[in-house]
């Protein structure tokens, strides 16, 4: 079966990775960015590193989980010093509103709303010629035409209807980064959201008012933002009456179109017989998008409150370290003594006997940087390998009895209310290697989430394909701190700013969810070998790990008796 990348990573994009419910447009922008990629490549051999680097920049806007070509890109700026790179797909208003976002959490209002203001003017016009574009020959995917038999006024309604179905899909496109399949959620309220704000912290409360109203078209019964509506209210009251600022009409028109066409194409798949999926809304996702600096009346804790941690413990040798307020994050915590130095060397011993370069990434001995060497290895392939006698069963066994214990212990901490199945566990060891440590600028690992693609330039984590995005919970119990470097860092959604760091030793865990709320890296390892033990958890029955299931049994005839192996079932050519 196909082993899933290992430790903190994600596999390279191929087409079976891509989802088959991809647009026409969606595809386009697939093809568009593996395009940038040979272009790059053709570049790179012509020697005009400038168009390369612009060609790699293009396509790492897409595709921001493909480290080689992010380690291509930092190799480019050492040698080059200060450059500015062009994305070459680039959405002029998805940029205005990316800059706009980055000086409002830099406090830095009036900047935010002159780009947030010039997104918003992008985005209706490009909304203009999305609808333009729309205006020509059509197809539904679901349609045979070849053997449609409709009259004339059935082909009328069904084309119409086609055209109308790729305009009110111009709200997903607009909101949709080029290369991306997933939109941003909330993407136009949000351009409201933050100017609401930022226009009372720079004193104009009409507009304050005016955006913080045309928000509310969108989200009507959001309870921060009618707060801060009536509170902008207060503010004006005995200079002009409030009730005279409407919300903007451009939003105003937009929604009422766009819940028109919902209806019109709602009743035509009723009448004509064809099957229609409604797209994304244009206040989509009801939740809240939390921010480094919060809007008027928003608590900077109420993500965490949504999440119990916490829990017992459940071992009394377990000792408690730190949780996500003290590594400044959501759904985290640090533990040490989960195992003990006997058992870390006895780990470390198993780990050198059963180990393969390159394990989980096809035989890529150096999957994340260069100046590394990668290693790993299973718990099925430690049961097997004590089976066989290449060493000792009771020490492969304790690979998985600690794995076990990790996992009861991250259901119990996070006060989960369902089962925690093992997702993917694999043993896993980074070296050094000599010669080729000297300025380095890399990460072991660079930084990114479980379950997501991390997109830092639109501060976004996109919850799609080639991404897990069934993995829930995520731990790395350490087995030695006899390296140099190697420290496991959280950051921002930005990838640079680091939250908190943690150096490994044996017996410590870190544990965290495994979404865009917890990036994370770890440091580049100098000097020796770092050894851990990476486990991915899942709330979901349906992705159990088939390794895990066959160990699970494996471990089960052990209990009951010693069995020969003709009676284990067990192969040992079985690809692992």
């Amino acid at each position: 079966m196909e082993v899933a990348s290992v430790l903190l990573g994600h596999a390279d994009v191929s087409p079976e990775h891509l989802p088959c419910s991809l647009s026409s447009r969606q595809l386009l922008w697939v093809c568009l960015a593996l395009v940038f990629l040979f272009v790059y490549e053709a570049f790179s051999r012509l020697n005009k590193l400038d168009e390369a680097a612009n060609a790699a920049h293009t396509f790492f806007m897409a595709n921001p989980e493909h480290m080689e070509i992010q380690q291509d890109i930092e190799n480019y700026k050492t040698t080059a010093g200060k450059v500015s790179l062009i994305d070459r797909e680039a959405k002029q208003h998805m940029e205005d509103y990316s800059a706009g976002v980055r000086h409002y959490d830099k406090e830095e209002y009036e900047l935010a709303i002159d780009f947030l203001e010039r997104a918003l003017k992008g985005y209706y016009s490009e909304d203009e010629d999305c609808q333009i574009m729309c205006e020509g020959p059509q197809r539904f995917e679901e349609h045979e035409y070849l053997e449609y038999k409709a009259g004339l006024y059935e082909a009328i309604a069904d084309h119409y209807m086609q055209v109308l179905a790729c305009k009110h899909d111009c709200v997903r496109e607009l909101a949709t980064r080029s290369g991306r399949i997933s939109p941003i959620e909330n993407f136009l309220p949000l351009h409201y959201d933050y100017l609401q704000f930022a226009y009372y912290r720079v004193g104009d409360y009409v507009k304050a008012l005016e955006c913080a109203k045309s928000y509310l078209l969108f989200h009507p019964d959001d309870e921060d933002v009618l707060e801060n509506a009536g509170y902008y209210e207060g503010l004006l009251e005995g200079t002009m009456d409030p009730d005279t600022i409407k919300p903007r009409k451009e939003a105003k028109m937009l929604l009422r179109r766009h819940k028109l066409e919902s209806h019109l194409l709602q009743v035509a798949a009723a009448g004509l017989g064809y099957t229609y999926t409604e797209p994304v809304m244009p206040g989509s996702a009801m939740a809240r998008t939390f921010r480094n600096s919060q809007p008027l009346h928003v608590q900077q804790g109420c993500f965490l409150s949504l999440f119990p941690s916490g829990g017992p413990l459940l071992y009394s040798d377990v000792k408690f370290v730190y949780n996500s307020q003290q590594l400044n994050g959501t759904q985290r915590v640090l533990l040490d003594n989960v195992i003990s130095e006997e058992q870390c060397r006895e780990l470390h011993r198993v780990a050198s006997g059963i180990m393969l370069a390159g394990d989980g990434y096809r035989g890529k001995t150096s999957p994340h940087t260069p100046n590394e060497r990668f290693e790993g290895a299973t718990v099925l392939k430690a049961l097997k390998y004590g089976y066989e006698g290449r060493v000792p069963l009771k020490s492969a066994r304790l690979f998985y009895d600690i794995s076990e214990k990790a996992r009861r212990i991250v259901e119990s901490y996070f006060m989960l209310n369902s089962t925690l199945y093992f997702s993917y566990t694999h043993l896993v060891c980074r070296t050094a290697l000599s010669g080729q440590q000297e300025r380095r600028n890399d990460l072991s690992h660079p930084i990114h989430a479980d379950n997501c693609l991390l997109d830092p330039e639109a501060n976004e984590c996109w919850k799609e394909p080639p991404a897990y995005t069934f993995r829930d919970y995520s731990a790395l119990l350490y087995m030695n701190a006899d390296f140099e470097g190697g420290e496991f860092i959280f950051t921002e959604m930005d990838a640079k700013t680091v939250t908190a760091s943690i150096k490994p030793k044996c017996g410590r865990m870190i544990s965290f969810s495994s979404g865009g709320e917890n990036p994370h890296g770890v440091k580049a390892v100098t000097k020796g070998q770092r050894c851990a033990v990476a486990l991915w958890f899942t709330l979901d029955p349906l992705y159990r790990e088939l390794e895990r299931i066959q160990a699970d049994e494996v471990i089960a005839m052990l209990d009951q008796e010693h069995l020969g192996p003709s009676e284990m079932n067990i192969n040992p050519k079985d690809e692992l």
